[in-house]
């Protein structure tokens, strides 16, 4: 199955799917957390790639800590207001347990590089998403947006 096969809705809550033929970096996102300045180099990646078809998608959860309790209009407004987020949102969503979201059911089946598949560990982690919707590589929280290898993956997979 491809994640383009998941339904997904926005944080404006409009049923949707992943943008097919495009690059995907999806990350469990949460406003009160140590990793949260990253909002800020994966906006830069975003703004850096877009243009040959790449995007961050961001997926709000709060089941790590308690980081992400905002509202939808709460989570928009700190995104935009303290990082500039343009790319694109979606609802408030479970990664892990007996509510995991199907999306996530296909991400936590890749490994990450020490080779360990399943439960998302902690906000803002990474999947790597081909365009043809295939889940190609997983980074943990630790690594950032500016991380070298992860760029280098993502322009694999760039035309």
């Amino acid at each position: 199955m491809s994640v383009h096969d998941v339904p997904v809705r926005t944080l404006d809550g409009k049923a949707t799917t992943l943008a097919k033929n495009k690059v995907l970096l999806i990350v469990n996102v949460a406003s009160k957390c140590g990793f949260t300045p990253q909002y800020k180099g994966l906006q830069e990646l975003h703004d850096k790639y877009a243009e040959r078809g790449f995007s961050v998608v961001g997926v709000p959860c709060n089941q790590f800590g308690a980081q992400e309790p905002g509202s939808a209009e709460e989570i928009r407004e700190f995104c935009s207001t303290n990082y500039g987020v343009s790319f694109p949102l979606l609802e408030k969503t479970d990664v892990n347990g007996k509510n995991r979201h199907a999306l996530y059911q296909e991400l936590t089946a890749i490994a990450d590089g020490d080779g360990k598949a399943g439960d998302v560990m902690w906000n803002f982690e990474k999947f790597l998403v081909a365009p043809d919707g295939t889940v190609v590589q997983r980074f943990r929280s630790q690594t950032g947006p500016e991380d070298e290898q992860l760029q280098k993956a993502i322009e694999t997979q760039l035309p």
